[in-house]
């Protein structure tokens, strides 16, 4: 069931941390549809079926303008607009706290734990880390800056003023922040480093791993070796873009695949649940910017660590 995600101003307040979806009735030149219910069947009943829409309708779970309820019966209006919650399919809970490393009227700064995704997206809902803060924190505006991967820890920039999130995910789209990351993957005395790799990278939809192609490179990362013991190398990589995977594809390409990484080099077949004790070894380590309402050098670190590289 499909609707737009945007952070709504309707009557419906948040649900688990979850705006109301909005529906706007568009233009009807041809008078295919003569009640509100009527559309929303159209609209919605191929995902969820029509019997289900019928029951939402008389629930009230439809409502329009001051949350009144829209039974269906109405007459079809164009630009009528709706907010509705969607019917969220069960997630098993992220075992693992999401850290604050700052917060003030404006930021929230988090230390995402691994296997939680930063945005509601496919199965993943309501085990998100901005909606398990919007809850804990208690601030439904909250939106992220930018994206942090799943199955990557670390750092991730939200902001609490919507009229602000323009400012800094403007950071992000045009390179302004350093983002340092950590990984622990395999050491291998051959390959010389530092250096800076930059390949093609392809992420084609519903493909779950990236690809690198001949071809003008759309991505860079500075990869250098922190320190080695036991076969493994502590690693710092400086992304100079943001493809999907980057780092990853990247690490593999070098012949030192990230540790306990399940696409690369081989996809890991699906369906198999997640494994608590084998999170992906990658950390979104450090954040540097001008913050751009403030004025203010920032700098944030993480106070997460690597299960496959413990300190002492």
């Amino acid at each position: 069931m499909r609707g737009r995600r945007k952070a709504s101003a309707g009557p419906l307040p948040q649900r688990d941390g979850i705006d109301a979806v909005r529906v706007r009735l568009p233009e009807d030149p041809g008078g295919a549809w003569s009640t509100v219910g009527e559309y929303l069947v159209a609209r919605f009943g191929g995902a969820i079926g029509a019997e289900r829409v019928a029951a939402m309708l008389d629930a009230g779970r439809f409502v329009g303008a001051g949350g009144v309820p829209v039974r269906g019966g109405e007459p079809y209006a164009a630009g009528l607009t709706l907010w509705f919650h969607r019917d969220f399919a069960a997630e098993e809970p992220v075992p693992f706290p999401v850290g604050i490393v700052y917060r003030d009227a404006h930021l929230v700064v988090a230390d995402k734990p691994h296997f939680l995704a930063t945005t509601p997206r496919g199965r993943h809902i309501t085990q998100t880390a901005v909606a398990r803060l919007r809850r804990e924190l208690g601030v439904p505006s909250l939106q992220p800056a930018h994206r942090l991967d799943r199955l990557t820890a670390g750092l991730v920039l939200f902001v609490v003023r919507p009229e602000e999130r323009g400012a800094y995910q403007t950071l992000f789209r045009d390179r302004l922040v350093r983002k340092e990351y950590e990984a622990v993957a395999p050491y291998d005395p051959e390959l010389a480093l530092p250096r800076t790799v930059r390949s093609r990278i392809v992420k084609e939809r519903g493909v779950l791993a990236a690809r690198e192609e001949p071809g003008e490179p759309n991505s860079e990362s500075r990869v250098e070796l922190v320190a080695a013991r036991g076969g493994l190398g502590r690693y710092r990589l400086v992304p100079a873009t943001g493809r999907t995977h980057q780092l990853r594809v990247h690490m593999n390409a070098l012949g030192v695949p990230i540790r306990h990484d399940p696409l690369y080099p081989v996809v890991a077949p699906e369906g198999a649940g997640e494994d608590w004790d084998r999170p992906l070894q990658l950390l979104a380590r450090r954040l540097e910017f001008t913050d751009p309402v403030s004025g203010e050098p920032r700098r944030f670190v993480s106070g997460l660590r690597l299960s496959a590289w413990p300190e002492g």
